[in-house]
């Protein structure tokens, strides 16, 4: 059991089972090969579970911080429809070229993705999608550089595409501290907010990590945010990144999380690999009808 803030009463934990398979067969076919490029990209089996359980076909699904377009993707696939925002183009335009890959396969939804800043998303969306969303779907970023791929080199391994751009562009909300990331991740969800329908949820993933040896909780931070932008939290879920197998879990850890915990163990540190990512729910409050049978936000 669990217990969110602000909440009164215990919230049941639910696992989502969604990684039976490792990302690159989950993607494999389904995505442009140039998607691996993204340093952060989210499971196609958490989007879909979050659309297959929150969504009916023919819904509206947005992700206001889309990157390589999982979301929609999965949602197209899906039968329902989906709005994406992506600050950086290359990730938008490797986006669009998922979309227009899920139609090739003959995905039915309709998808499109719209380039800028979601911080003020209320700005690029078109007016009349305002109470129309029935989910949104996204990811606040890790920071500004991740674990990215590796490939072999004369010192061992080399680390690239671990970054979301070159350094020079901090408008990005990965180059914001916490307390800026809060901020501005504040300003998306109050946008999506407004984006939809009453009773509509919002399925944010997010997990902590460490800097320089400290915990950073970025769940607690996305918990804050969610509530200054006028959502409910109703679930606190676990997405496994691990498989499960024989009634155990079998991890699947990158390169550096592998190495970063031997290394913390080899130390004396009983650091453990991660199996999870938090899922966090909340829902846009259904108006309340008063006395006289007004509308009361």
């Amino acid at each position: 059991m669990g217990h969110l803030p602000g909440v009164p009463g215990p919230q049941v934990l639910s696992v989502w089972a969604t990684a039976q398979a490792t990302g690159p067969v989950q993607r494999k076919g389904r995505y442009v090969r140039e998607s691996v490029q993204h340093p952060a990209r989210m499971l196609p089996a958490i989007a879909a579970h979050a659309i297959t359980a929150y969504t009916q076909p023919g819904d509206l699904v947005l992700d206001p911080m889309c990157g390589i377009g999982t979301t929609l993707v999965e949602a197209v696939h899906l039968g329902r429809d989906a709005l994406g925002v992506e600050y950086e183009s290359r990730w938008s335009d490797i986006a669009d070229a998922n979309v227009a890959h899920a139609h090739a396969q003959g995905a039915t939804g309709r998808a499109a993705v719209i380039r800028g800043d979601a911080t003020s998303i209320l700005s690029l969306v078109p007016a009349a999608l305002a109470g129309q969303a029935a989910l949104v779907v996204t990811s606040p970023p890790y920071g500004p550089t991740v674990h990215g791929l590796v490939r072999p080199g004369s010192d061992g391994v080399a680390k690239f595409d671990n970054t979301y751009n070159d350094g020079t562009d901090k408008g990005n909300l990965a180059y914001r501290d916490l307390t800026g990331l809060t901020d501005g991740f504040a300003q998306i969800l109050t946008g999506c907010a407004t984006l939809l329908r009453p009773g509509g949820v919002v399925v944010v993933t997010a997990r902590p990590w460490r800097k320089h040896g400290e915990l950073v909780d970025l769940p607690s931070a996305v918990i804050r945010a969610g509530l200054r932008a006028g959502l409910t939290p109703v679930d606190r879920c676990v997405a496994l990144l691990a498989a499960v197998r024989d009634g155990g879990l079998v991890a699947r850890p990158s390169f550096f999380q592998l190495q970063q915990v031997r290394r913390a163990r080899a130390a004396g540190t009983p650091m453990h690999l991660i199996t999870h990512e938090d899922v966090l729910v909340f829902i846009k409050a259904q108006p309340h009808i008063a006395g006289g049978g007004e509308a009361v936000a």
